[in-house]
């Protein structure tokens, strides 16, 4: 195992136990009628985690911009599912806020600059949600209700086209 793998490993876990600790305190007060649903549920957070390992200096990544990244994508036991080495290590690109990526995945993405490298932990609600995800000949390879952890660098940053609206 890589000394890069380790570490990521134990960011991963810190992660957790941070994550867990703020669901404990969320929980240890008394429930008011207002929050016992929602205490029912936190187990399903509704929150990315996200912890930057290292904060670039370049383009900052906003909504409407185009983005390129590199990414390592595992389940909480720590299976790798999918990443841009599978890919040949060529970039994903999108543009930020668009249809077609899970939404935890471009939260966790919004904000970072070009050169930095975020642990993302997306909840179910913001990842697949209750569905199995399967490879083409029907394996599951993401099993429903996962919470989903990617490494991101972010490679490059294009800035989008549209024009803000002005107030007249």
């Amino acid at each position: 195992m890589s000394t890069k793998t380790i570490v990521i490993g134990i960011i991963v876990v810190i992660i957790v136990l941070v994550g867990g600790y703020f669901v404990v305190k969320s929980m240890g007060s008394a429930p008011t009628q207002a929050n016992t649903q929602q205490t029912a549920s936190s187990t399903d957070s509704t929150q990315v985690q996200g912890q930057d390992v290292k904060v670039g200096t370049g383009t900052e990544a906003t909504p409407g911009s185009q983005v390129s990244v590199l990414y390592v994508g595992k389940l909480s036991d720590g299976t790798v599912f999918d990443s841009s080495a599978a890919h040949g290590n060529t970039p994903l690109t999108f543009t930020l806020g668009a249809q077609g990526l899970i939404a935890g995945f471009q939260i966790g993405i919004n904000g970072m600059k070009v050169g930095g490298e975020r642990l993302l932990a997306i909840p179910p609600s913001l990842g697949y949600g209750a569905q199995d995800v399967k490879d083409s000949t029907g394996k599951v390879i993401i099993p429903a209700n996962s919470t989903l952890v990617f490494d991101v660098q972010l490679v490059s940053v294009t800035p989008g086209t549209t024009t803000p609206a002005t107030a007249q």
